[in-house]
């Protein structure tokens, strides 16, 4: 146990109280005594409360499994079914038609469509270049990736391969041409681009001049009229750069002497606290909470080492223009910042409440983020966040509308401590979880004064659907599940309610991950799906993916695509409420053998990191060696798919121990390049790691929800306290 500081009937972590005392509070007007008074209250008011709607999931879920089990296979009625979830309290009466009235949001969340990054924010690294994604390079993004092919010597070479960059301009103009198209002309036919003082001319091979079919696309440029290094552009609400480097080798071969196009990529990131992270006491809290300051402060920096050059990253500062008009015209340079807090499942050894029990988490995300966000709302900064004096915080893993209107009572109490107006805490709510999206017209309804953000997140939805529906039969195979019609109803009812309940141009409709960092190409020719389900805004896995992405915000003008969706048929319930089970449960002995598999590399490539390095998200190799995008979502699925085939007997438990260690000496292969990764095989009865992945199938059917977080806290904190007491 660390030290800790006692006061107001709480036992703080003496790290995360020296943080708040020393670098939080000061400057943020709130005094020491009000703070610890304040969130000793919220905590002894509401933990109980947290603990109620816990203990109703639970009781939800064993009338579940008891319906399931007195009505397995040709028993079942699916209109039984629905009335009895409706019986139970699972489905609620829908409420009345309305229209959110969230007020104060900032564009990027509102009027602009674009995508949003999710980044650890206890790694300083990954979260500097997620805000600084705001902008990204397209001939970077295209050259360094498999968007452009490797055909007819446009290998990717040591050094610069000028068959490659050729094709990376010709892809990029081709981009100009639809997203700032010229009049009668092709930008790949441009010889120079100059201004007068009326508008933008562009020169072209033929000896003619002409100028954009859209004059007003045109918003301002750097450095001289006669000689502009950059010209800034908007187009469905993004913005784009030309650049003109004349020492770049590009703009010497470029005729145009063109030598970049920089998009508008990242509009938004998720600082995350929850899924991608691996905090699991006092001293992991205060290094996410260490990292938020900085990015709400604006001097978060890192140093770094880059191709044996060591150099300092930090936030970027925003960009200025000057119009044609003499006015100057300034841009974001960063990414807009919301905070995901944790649900309410999980407690923290942190804070020791006034009954000697770890506080809900979730609870003490809310109150500390939010302290941190005043140093942005106060101006404390130069590199300011949010234009709206908004606080922006994504809540996940939320079981229907009374836990949301839970979580509204928790930011209300969080802003009347903090001295904030009423609905300054925006919420971001996450749809991925069953009881949600059968209910989400309501839960959107339970805060609708502060809601800025609903987002499918197909993987936690897909392990929820297995843990609630675990005693109706066995499912299908993982592959199999994604083409169950509960899932294109479920992405599409997110959507509709969205849009029913006056999203659009008000707040986010978003979809999930594109969990493949490197398949770009995969990625440009497919994710342009979500763009046209009517999404304003996608998750993406870096900074490149995000850039590549915003192509697809330039193709499809959501906004107006959102009009023609409204007045589409809404989503079927009874489509979202279908099991995804397996039609005839019957597979061979290789079938079984290679689902396992599959599942136990998964867990493994991915729980190894977590308990043994502390890593809550990385690209994982999967069985096939391809990298993968992983955290506790992924896990969740696999471990709850192989605790479902045990409990209906379609694999014994033997299987699946053979199977564990036969992927663990895989998974050792795959990192056997790291030189901090300790090898599971060698000592299966001493690997915490082994043993921590192992108990997430073989008590999967027991844990909350199917949520892995409990076990792995557990291993994480045995794993720690072995290094302590090397």
């Amino acid at each position: 146990m660390s030290n800790r500081t006692q006061l107001e009937g709480l036992q703080v972590n003496q790290n995360l109280y020296n943080f708040i005392e020393q670098k939080a509070l000061p400057e943020t007007g709130i005094s020491s005594s009000h703070f610890w008074k304040s969130f000793a209250g919220i905590i002894n008011d509401l933990s109980d409360e947290n603990a109620r709607l816990l203990a109703k999931r639970e009781l939800l879920q064993t009338q579940i499994d008891s319906w399931h089990q007195n009505n397995l296979g040709d028993k079942f009625n699916f209109v039984n079914y629905k009335q009895f979830l409706t019986d139970i309290g699972y489905l609620t009466p829908i409420v009345d038609d309305f229209t959110i009235s969230t007020k104060g949001v900032d564009a990027e969340l509102a009027t602009i469509a674009g995508p949003q990054l999710v980044v650890p924010i206890m790694n300083a690294r990954f979260a500097l270049n997620a805000v600084n994604a705001r902008w990204g390079s397209l001939y970077d993004a295209l050259y360094g990736t498999d968007a452009i092919s490797t055909d007819g010597g446009a290998e990717k070479t040591a050094n610069y391969n000028p068959v490659r960059g050729a094709k990376v301009v010709a892809f990029a103009k081709d981009f100009l041409d639809q997203a700032i198209p010229l009049k009668n002309a092709s930008h790949q036919n441009a010889v120079a681009y100059h201004l007068n003082e009326q508008q933008l001319m562009v020169s072209l091979a033929n000896g003619q001049q002409t100028t954009l079919i859209d004059s007003n696309a045109f918003i301002g440029f750097t450095g001289s009229i006669s000689a502009p290094n950059t010209l800034a552009f908007k187009h469905n609400g993004l913005h784009l750069e030309l650049m003109f480097d004349s020492t770049s080798d590009i703009a010497q071969s470029d005729p145009s002497g063109l030598s970049d196009v920089l998009l508008e990529s990242a509009l938004t990131t998720i600082m995350d606290c929850e899924d991608s992270v691996a905090a699991v006491d006092g001293e992991d809290k205060e290094l996410a909470y260490s990292n938020w300051l900085g990015l709400m402060q604006g001097s978060l920096s890192e140093e770094i080492n880059k191709g044996g050059r060591t150099f300092t990253r930090k936030m970027n500062s925003d960009k200025r223009y000057q119009s044609l008009s003499g006015d100057s015209i300034t841009l974001k340079g960063r990414s807009l910042m919301f905070v995901r807090n944790v649900g309410h499942l999980m407690t923290n050894n942190a804070i020791i409440d006034s009954q000697n029990r770890e506080v809900p988490e979730g609870i003490m995300d809310a109150m500390i983020t939010s302290l941190i966000a005043l140093h942005d709302i106060k101006g404390n900064n130069e590199l300011n966040n949010s234009n709206q004096a908004s606080i922006y915080i994504v809540k996940p893993k939320m079981h229907g509308p009374e836990e949301v209107k839970f979580a509204d009572t928790l930011f209300s109490r969080v802003e009347d401590a903090l001295s904030l107006p009423r609905n300054t805490i925006k919420m971001g709510i996450m749809d991925e979880e069953r009881r949600t999206s059968v209910n989400l017209k309501n839960c959107i309804h339970a805060a609708k004064a502060r809601v800025v953000f609903i987002n499918t997140g197909f993987l936690d939805r897909t392990g929820d659907e297995i843990h609630t529906s675990m005693a109706a039969g066995p499912m299908a195979r993982k592959a199999d599940i994604k083409l169950t019609p509960w899932i294109g109803a479920y992405e599409n009812n997110n959507v509709d309610i969205g849009l029913s309940c006056g999203f659009s141009q008000k707040a986010q409709i978003g979809k999930g991950m594109w969990p493949i960092p490197d398949q770009m190409a995969n990625m440009i020719a497919t994710k342009i799906n979500h763009v046209e389900a009517g999404a304003n805004t996608a998750w993406v896995p870096s900074p490149t993916a995000a850039t590549l992405h915003a192509l697809h915000y330039h193709r499809v003008d959501v906004f107006e695509l959102q009009q023609t969706l409204k007045k589409r048929k809404h989503a079927n319930l009874d489509d979202i409420l279908t099991i995804p089970l397996a039609a005839d449960p019957h597979w061979s002995k290789e079938e079984i053998s290679q689902e396992l598999d599959n599942n136990s590399q998964g867990i493994l490539g991915y729980v190894v990191r977590w308990i043994d390095q502390g890593v809550g998200c990385s690209k994982v190799p999967d069985i096939n060696n391809v990298g993968l995008m992983e955290d506790r979502a992924t896990l969740r699925i696999s471990s709850q798919h192989m605790a479902n085939w045990l409990y209906h007997g379609i694999c014994t438990r033997e299987q699946v121990q053979t199977s564990l260690e036969k992927m663990a000496k895989i998974v050792d292969g795959q990192n056997a390049s790291d030189p901090s990764y300790e090898p599971m095989s060698t000592d299966f009865t001493n690997s915490i790691a082994f043993k921590a992945a192992s108990a997430l199938v073989f008590c999967g059917v027991d844990q909350p929800s199917g949520y892995t977080e409990p076990l792995l806290h557990q291993f994480r904190l045995d794993k720690k306290a072995t290094l302590a007491a090397k």
